[in-house]
Formats: structure tokens, C-alpha cells, sequence
């Protein structure tokens, strides 16, 4: 009976065919029924926040598919923007990507929950987004040129900032320890290719002892911590070369399934 009157209490139900009758009960009871309106309150105004936020997580994730490919990749990215013959374009991506990282950060320290809410699109997640994101900036940083002239880095410098400043303090709110990622996710044979992929649009890595360097020391300011939240989340860390997949715009699940589709009237 006391459970029953705690259950129609807390959630202001209020049937008052069981009622407390010591001054002690009575007040336990004003202070559940104070509790069950300020859950109902944080359910009412919670959950649409979070939806919001993922909602708006998910927008520029999904338009990163037709740019990057599925999955996305670094050098898919450059190469796309390339052939488009746009630079412009490319700036104002990585504009948009730093405002998203600024987002990311700030929805997802006060709500770490949505760091597990994962993308409805097989080969696309947030934190796969943010890390190609990543290594887009590096490879710009380190130097990429075509035949205009060198890719402006200033834009580069400003999104990797803003991105890996989101991606370590997501680490702390989640305790994943930063740790390299084994294996390497670009040794030296991949580099080659990478160069290569580049090079068939017309972009040029620059080469050489100090470039290698500083590629290697760009990737240690956050590999290690993209890996850490990609065990802790159960995430798949993108590859920085392009795949041969179709994207995911350009399948449905009737292309592989053909059962699915009605039967035609003979």
C-alpha cells in the first residue's frame, strides 16, 4: 500500500484514496510530489535537447558523404574539391567543420550521452567525421600543391585547432586514455599510395625529410586520442585512402536485396 501511494504520488496522479495521516508522511509526500514534477520536467525538457543536438550533429556528417565518399576519407576529400576546380569550396567546408567542431564541443561536454548516439548511415559516424576532418587539415598543413599554387592553410590551422581541442576534452569527460593506434593507420607503403592518389588529380604532397616529419608530429597531436575514443565507443577510425565503394547516396538496400522488390504482374 505504501508503495502505491509513493507510485500515484510521484507521478501526480493524486488519487487520494490512500493519504498520509502522520505529519512525517505528509511531508515525504510534498517533497515526492515535488520530485515527480521535476522528473517529468527534465524528461519534457531534456530529451528534446538532446534530439536537437544530434539532429544537428548529423546534418553536415551526412553531407560529408557525397564529398569524402563511404567511408569518408582525407585524401577522397581533396581529391572531389580538385576535380570541382574549386578552392573556394574547400575553404568554406572547412569553415563550416570548424563551427561544427565548436558545436560538437560544447553539446557534447554538457550532454556526454550523445557521444553514444550513433549515425542512422552505415559508414558514417561522428567521430570518423571528425577525424577525417583531421586529417584533412594535416595533410594541407604539411603542404598540398596544384598547379594554381600552394591550398591556403590559414583556414586548415583554425578547423584542426578548433577539432582537436573538441576531441581531447571529449576524451577527459569519457576517461579514455589517449594511446597510439596499432597499427599504424599510415605507414609508409599507404604514404606512397596516398601521394600517388593525389598526384592522378593533379595535387602534389610535399615531399622530403621535414614534411614527413611534420606529418608525423601533426598525426601525434591527435591520433592518439581519436583512437582512444574510437575502443572506448566502439567506432571504426576512417583510412586516409580513398576506397573503391560506391557512396552511400548511390545505394538503397533494393540493389542487394532483390526479394524485397513487389512482383510484377505477368
Amino acid at each position: 500500500t505504501l508503495l502505491y501511494l509513493s507510485g500515484v504520488t510521484f507521478f501526480t496522479l493524486g488519487f487520494g484514496d490512500v493519504v498520509p495521516l502522520t505529519a512525517p508522511g505528509r511531508v515525504v509526500a510534498v517533497f515526492e510530489v515535488a520530485t515527480g514534477f521535476s522528473f517529468l520536467a527534465l524528461i519534457i525538457g531534456y530529451l528534446p535537447t538532446i534530439y536537437g543536438a544530434f539532429s544537428r550533429r548529423e546534418v553536415n556528417i551526412t553531407l560529408l558523404d557525397a564529398r569524402a565518399g563511404s567511408p569518408p576519407s582525407a585524401a577522397e576529400l581533396l581529391r572531389r574539391h580538385h576535380r570541382a576546380d574549386d578552392l573556394a569550396a574547400l575553404d568554406q567546408l572547412l569553415r563550416e567543420w570548424e563551427r561544427w567542431a565548436a558545436e560538437l564541443l560544447e553539446s557534447h561536454l554538457s550532454y556526454p550521452v550523445l557521444s553514444y548516439y550513433r549515425s542512422q548511415h552505415e559508414h558514417l559516424s561522428w567521430l570518423a567525421s571528425l577525424t577525417v576532418i583531421l586529417d584533412t587539415c594535416t595533410l594541407l598543413l604539411v603542404g598540398v600543391r596544384c598547379p594554381e599554387g600552394d591550398y591556403p592553410t590559414r583556414q586548415a590551422r583554425l578547423t584542426f585547432a578548433v577539432a582537436r581541442h573538441a576531441l581531447t576534452d571529449l576524451n577527459q569527460i569519457l576517461a579514455a586514455a589517449p594511446r597510439p593506434p596499432v597499427p599504424d593507420r599510415l605507414p609508409s607503403a599507404d604514404l606512397t599510395q596516398l601521394r600517388d592518389s593525389l598526384a592522378e588529380v593533379g595535387l602534389q604532397l610535399r615531399a622530403g625529410a621535414d614534411a614527413e616529419h611534420g606529418l608525423a608530429e601533426t598525426r601525434r597531436l591527435y591520433e592518439p586520442y581519436a583512437h582512444a575514443l574510437a575502443t572506448s565507443l566502439l567506432f571504426t577510425l576512417p583510412a586516409w585512402l580513398p576506397s573503391n565503394n560506391a557512396d552511400d547516396w548511390q545505394t538503397t538496400a533494393w540493389d542487394w536485396q532483390p526479394a524485397l522488390l513487389p512482383a510484377r504482374d505477368e
